[in-house]
């Protein structure tokens, strides 16, 4: 009998735009049948730099019952979505800070043969989408990770245009997320569910064997 797959959507959210997006992946691997746990990463920003913007300190507000990620969430995923707003192309600092803790876990193999994939968010309609993503996916090499992007596989992509994972397009935080985003959301958690799946299914050992 084939055990339940286990997805860890992990995030760093600061207005609530990742946040949104990283909700809409949770519920919708748990409607694929995947066990998910839905983490945050610590916030390292000062009290003082969350409350001189109001959308922050209320995004934090809003999710400070989500439960912070730790590298044993990764360990019991078979597959892993990780999520963050671009940082002048790059990851937001939170979100590598807490890969920075994962070197022990890595060290002893335990997140390789994992699905993995990303998603992002940006301010303006290019700078950063892609580079974010990719970025990711570097860190995915290194883990020994089986990289699952959404590519072009449904009709939803070819709205959203991003092949490397969902991204949404926030115009300076005056857009939240909408149909679009959601929808390519759910296309990405839906194959990274379906491939994580396949992959510990592949990896029982049969009567045979066991």
């Amino acid at each position: 009998m084939n055990e339940p797959v286990n997805i860890a959507v992990v995030y760093y959210s600061a207005t609530g735009t990742i946040a949104d997006i990283a909700r809409e992946m949770a519920e919708t691997a748990e409607k694929a049948g995947a066990q998910v746990r839905l983490r945050r990463v610590a916030e390292l920003a000062s009290q003082q730099a969350i409350d001189a913007n109001p959308a922050w300190a209320a995004n934090l507000a809003a999710t400070i019952d989500v439960p912070t990620a730790v590298p044993d969430d990764l360990v019991w995923a078979d597959g892993v979505l990780l999520g963050s707003p671009t940082r002048f192309g790059n990851i937001a600092a939170q979100l590598k800070q807490f890969i920075d803790t994962l070197g022990p876990v890595w060290h002893q193999g335990l997140l390789a043969d994992k699905v993995y994939s990303g998603f992002t968010s940006a301010g303006t309609g290019h700078g950063g989408h892609e580079a974010t993503l990719l970025a990711l996916s570097h860190t995915f090499h290194h883990f020994g990770g089986v990289l699952v992007p959404p590519g072009y596989t449904d009709r939803a992509k070819f709205a959203d245009g991003n092949p490397y994972g969902t991204s949404h397009f926030d115009q300076g935080g005056t857009t939240p997320v909408g149909d679009t985003t959601r929808a390519a959301a759910r296309v990405q958690a839906e194959r990274a569910v379906r491939f994580a799946r396949a992959i510990k299914n592949a990896n029982e050992p049969t009567a045979a064997t066991a």
